[in-house]
């Protein structure tokens, strides 16, 4: 058992700033920017981590999205992704500077990191979270039970996504969590922001546990990411084949806007799995959505009700996407969308 005073030891926010080829990814920034709102109610500050070769230039643009402080570890030995120096150079870091919540992102990376590097510094890891809070727990006072103080909160759909749990880690620490990328939401950028940069290398020694990287093939994504659409026409198994997608892309281009969809057209070989929406594809947050054939089971939703407007259209009037709707049109969507594209066509040409 961990004692009391242990845990005192342990303070501040830090977060994975994940990079790829010496550039941020949009993770890091919105991991900071949670991390702002968990170190206010703590009374303390968030510290980026930053790992990678020849990555120190970054620092200051985690600065401008809100790191009161960088740590960077820069070895030859972090210039690509690879689980064994990168969950030694973390694990180094959070045993060396001993912070009370360490957030990492759910990408292919952090899905790999995170778990490694908390097994090694031996505390528990709430993966997914569409939610973090400090608070008490149990949330509940318990008669004959401690109730903890300034605990991190951190929320998850379980069960397929048919409950939402609340997980804490109130006897070890770091309290750890991973975000899908989409959830949270960066700060405005301060321009000229300068990091507090402090340099920490806990040395590598390469051995036959280090994988060699022979090749790195990059795929050409033709599409835009879906996740920085400002509109997106989604579509569902309710558009019946992958030839009838032709009236989104209609609509998309009269929009300018950006084509989705459910995992049923993923499922059905339609579209490509990096278009697709919900629990299981990504999380996305724009201006207007369009649900077209798509029920709104809640895994799906799960993925785009942060939308600011959402336009449904089913011939189903009692499917769930309807609740979520600020729009909702009741009917065949293969005479529906053909006529909202010429209607717009015409009302853009004015």
């Amino acid at each position: 058992m961990v004692n009391e005073m242990n845990l005192e030891e342990f303070k501040g926010v830090f977060v994975f700033a994940q990079q790829v080829d010496n550039e941020i990814s949009g993770i890091a920034l919105e991991l900071i920017g949670k991390g702002k709102d968990l170190a206010k109610d703590l009374g303390t500050e968030v510290t980026a981590v930053l790992l990678g070769s020849g990555v120190k230039g970054l620092a200051d643009e985690l600065a401008a999205y809100g790191a009161d402080k960088v740590i960077v570890v820069d070895d030859p030995e972090l210039k690509e992704y690879r689980t064994e120096p990168y969950a030694h150079a973390l694990s180094s870091v959070i045993n060396e500077f001993k912070p009370e919540i360490m957030l990492v992102g759910a990408t292919a990376i952090g899905r790999d990191l995170g778990p490694r590097v908390s097994a090694r510094v031996h505390t528990g890891l709430t993966a997914d979270c569409t939610q973090l809070e400090i608070g008490d727990f149990p949330i509940n006072p318990i008669p004959g039970k401690e109730q903890k103080h300034n605990q991190l909160l951190m929320t998850r759909p379980a069960f397929g996504g048919n409950t939402i749990a609340t997980i804490a880690c109130p006897d070890f620490r770091p309290q750890m969590a991973t975000v899908r990328p989409g959830v949270m939401q960066k700060l405005p950028k301060q321009e000229g922001a300068k990091a507090n940069v402090v340099e920490y290398n806990p040395g590598f020694t390469p051995d036959n546990k280090y994988v060699e990287i022979l090749k790195i093939v990059k795929s050409v994504a033709e599409t835009v990411d879906i996740m920085d659409a400002k509109i997106l026409i989604s579509g569902g198994r309710g558009v019946g084949s992958a030839e009838n997608f032709k009236m989104l892309d209609d609509l998309a281009e009269v929009l300018g806007g950006t084509v989705s969809c459910s995992r049923a057209v993923v499922d059905a070989g339609w579209k490509s799995k990096d278009l697709q929406v919900g629990q299981t594809g990504k999380t996305v947050r724009p201006n207007v959505y369009f649900a077209i054939g798509i029920s709104g089971a809640i895994q799906h939703l799960a993925g785009m009700e942060e939308s600011d407007i959402i336009v449904a259209i089913n011939k189903d009037e009692t499917a769930p996407i309807f609740d979520v709707a600020d729009y909702g049109i009741v009917g065949d969507l293969t005479k529906i969308v053909p006529m909202l594209t010429e209607q717009l066509k015409a009302e853009l040409a004015k």
